[in-house]
């Protein structure tokens, strides 16, 4: 059988690639004659510079940035084909700031890798969001790049209490968001609302926190706050789309560089696979754009997860023929003190089933 191998990262534990290989080593140790072709994902999060690094080549541009709570935090740039590939998490992740001082805690960095790509020479941009610590409303992007304003910039969202006035920067090039979050900047699906609490901001603070997103939008484009994707990434992809910024779906960017479709219709099975597999994978993450693939290429897909937190009627709403959890296989302890030896033990007893 030929097997297309196209999992996200197991957050936390596995990176994209680490979990392909993990379960290549499984697969084979019950299917050695199968072909398996490995291609790891990302939806514009974590991961998001390697997988297209490992699917497009080009140059790797380190460089160092204001992490999100003015610490100096090495990131990399990838240039390729005359783009600049940025992921804004290298700049102000979560695991940056670890739930803490997220009204405090800056997009600045991320407007240094942007100043970083034009310096490099790159003719557009393209910003990978997922996986922030930060609900700024991108206002310490703006900051990096010249913005000014009457209230400060890049102090993180709490800086914006107050703000009136902000003079935009001229940024040179093309800019494009890769983002599936389609949510509003402000309101009862903005980015506060919606994100905030995973990032630290206690349920009590969010109103408060949108008030000054709001205030934000008032003082800068109202109209462009209520787009499609404004707050993705805490409002980064406000400021983006404030710079004259496009959307694009970040899975299908993705997806489209590392030639998944064309894959798909090589292979007779497609295995896809994250940290936890809910019913929010729906909503533009990995499992679900893989199955998508999978369906017009006409081929079975099947999910590798840390833990399965839906039943099978949502699983094959997804477009998932069926799911299997490392936890219920191995249990919590062993899935994480030893994730990819637990994945490829799920994935041999997978291909028990799966493979002809």
């Amino acid at each position: 059988m030929r097997i297309l191998v196209a999992p996200d990262k197991f957050a936390g534990t596995l990176t994209a690639v680490e979990a392909a290989d993990a379960i290549a080593t499984g697969w084979q140790r019950r299917a050695p004659g199968d072909e398996l072709d490995l291609a790891p994902m990302a939806d514009g999060g974590p991961g998001f510079v390697d997988v297209l690094h490992a699917a497009l080549g080009g140059e790797l541009l380190a460089v160092t940035v204001r992490g999100p709570h003015g610490e100096p935090t090495p990131a990399t740039l990838l240039l390729a084909g005359g783009a600049a590939y940025v992921e804004a998490a290298q700049a102000c992740g979560l695991h940056l700031t670890g739930r803490e001082g997220a009204e405090s805690a800056t997009t600045y960095g991320v407007g240094e890798l942007l100043l970083a790509a034009a310096r490099a020479g790159a003719q557009r941009v393209v910003v990978g969001l997922g996986g922030s610590g930060t609900n700024d409303g991108g206002a310490g992007l703006l900051a990096a790049l010249g913005a000014t304003a009457d209230r400060p910039l890049d102090a993180g969202v709490a800086g914006l209490a107050g703000v009136s006035r902000v003079e935009l920067p001229d940024y040179p090039l093309p800019l494009v968001a890769a983002t599936d979050v389609d949510n509003p900047l402000t309101g009862l699906f903005g980015a506060a609302k919606v994100f905030g609490p995973q990032k630290g901001i206690p349920e009590d603070r969010l109103p408060v926190v949108d008030g000054w997103l709001e205030e934000l939008a008032v003082a800068t484009d109202r109209r462009v706050a209520l787009s499609k994707g404004a707050g993705a990434a805490g409002g980064l992809g406000f400021a983006l789309l404030l710079l004259g910024g496009t959307r694009e779906p970040g899975i299908g960017l993705v997806a489209d560089a590392v030639r998944l479709p064309e894959r798909a219709r090589a292979a007779d099975l497609v295995i896809t696979g994250e940290g936890a597999f809910d019913f929010s994978s729906r909503s533009g993450k990995v499992p679900y754009g893989v199955a998508e693939i999978a369906a017009e290429a006409v081929r079975p897909c099947v999910a590798l997860a840390g833990q399965v937190l839906v039943g099978a009627r949502e699983m094959r709403a997804l477009g998932i023929e069926s799911a299997y959890s490392l936890v219920e296989l191995v249990g919590e302890d062993r899935a994480f003190a030893d994730p990819a030896g637990a994945l490829a033990d799920l994935a041999e007893r997978v291909a028990r089933t799966w493979s002809r």
